[in-house]
This record gives structure tokens, sequence and C-alpha cells, in this order.
């Protein structure tokens, strides 16, 4: 069986309601307007860094790096307020890990948050790999990233799932399968498609 690559926001979590509020946090301290959930949504999936950009951005105005280390700050301090578990993603990862498939996160969220939310909502327990966005020299859509999480499981075959264009071109640069997460905050075209997390299994089933 083929080891299961999964990023993380958008695809087994929705952490955008606590991303949105420490980022309006930060915007806000510079006197501009706060963010709608929805506009936060179209900004997620580059990194903090770029995050932060977008948002100042969006507000006429341009980041600067001590913006970027307030948000990771004010992140850090407690990313688990509002981010929930999609429905039906708990389930399919018990039914991946009783099938005995290697299991890794590929997220391009900073590496400390992200053991903080895994921790946080008891998924740590999921995966024998995690990459986050600054645990590597690189960070998706450049392969290299999901490279280092097969690296880390031993493995050299695996199915990528996410929810951005980034994630399946990762996928594809190492000739890998992904399948897109219709449920998250951005756009792509996988081999397949899965609605819903309850989808899951048996797509990955029928890809082996």
């Amino acid at each position: 069986m083929r080891a299961v690559i999964f990023d993380l926001d958008g695809t087994l979590i929705d952490a955008a309601p606590d991303i949105t509020a420490k980022l309006n946090k930060v915007l806000e301290a510079d006197g501009h307007a706060a963010l709608s959930l929805a506009e936060v949504h179209s900004m997620i999936g580059d990194g903090a860094k770029v995050l932060v950009e977008r948002a100042f951005a969006a507000r006429s105005s341009t980041a600067q790096p001590r913006h970027h280390e307030k948000f990771l700050k004010i992140y850090a301090e407690n990313p688990v307020i509002n981010t929930v578990i999609y429905e039906g993603a708990l389930e399919t990862l018990e039914a991946l890990q009783a099938e005995g498939r290697p299991l890794g996160i590929c997220t391009n969220k900073p590496m400390h948050a992200t053991r903080e939310v895994l921790d946080a909502l008891n998924l740590t327990r999921f995966f024998g790999a995690v990459a986050g966005g600054d645990s590597t020299p690189y960070r998706k859509p450049d392969p290299r990233h999901l490279a280092a999480v097969l690296s880390e499981l031993e493995v050299t075959d695996a199915i990528m799932i996410g929810d951005h264009a980034n994630d399946m071109k990762a996928a594809a640069g190492l000739k890998l399968p992904a399948i897109f997460c219709a449920w998250g905050y951005g756009q792509g075209e996988g081999d397949a498609r899965a609605e819903t997390p309850a989808d899951l299994p048996g797509i990955i089933a029928a890809m082996g």
C-alpha cells in the first residue's frame, strides 16, 4: 500500500478563523481595516510570510519583516481557539492507520505552529513524518519539500492529498498521484477529486 501525505490547513483542519483573527491583530495595530474570513481564505497556502504580504497588499500597504515576526509570535501563542478538524477527517485517518499505511504531513505552515496544532487536536499520533514550511530549505510547490517527508517515512511511493494547486504541483514534480480536496481554501486539479473527507478512503483504496 502507498503512503499517504496530507496537507494540513484546508485539508485536515479548518484553521482559517484563528489565522484571520491573528492576522487582523497585526493589520489593526498598523491602523488597517480587518480582513474578512473569505478574504483570508484566498490568501492561505503559500506560508506565513506570503500570507502577511498578501494581507497588507489587500490594504494597499507593504508588509515589513516586523509584521511577519509579529504574526508568527501572536499565532504561536495560541493557534487553536476556533480551529477544528473537518468532519470525517479523523475517521479517515483512523481507517488509513488501521490499514497500516505510513502517513505524513507536508504543509507550508511554520513547523512550530504545525506541531502546536497537531498536538492540541490530538493528531500527532497519526503521522510518522511532518514537514513544515520552514523545516526544509524548500516549500511546496517545490517537490523537494514533499520528498523530505517521503525520505523521513522511508518510502518512495505515496499519494498526496491537499486543497491547493501547490499540493498538486509538488506531487506532479515527483510523478506521484494527488487527490484534490474540494472543501478547502484553494483551487487545483489532481488525479482525483474528493468532495468530502469521507470520500478519501475509497479514492485512496482505488489508487492502491
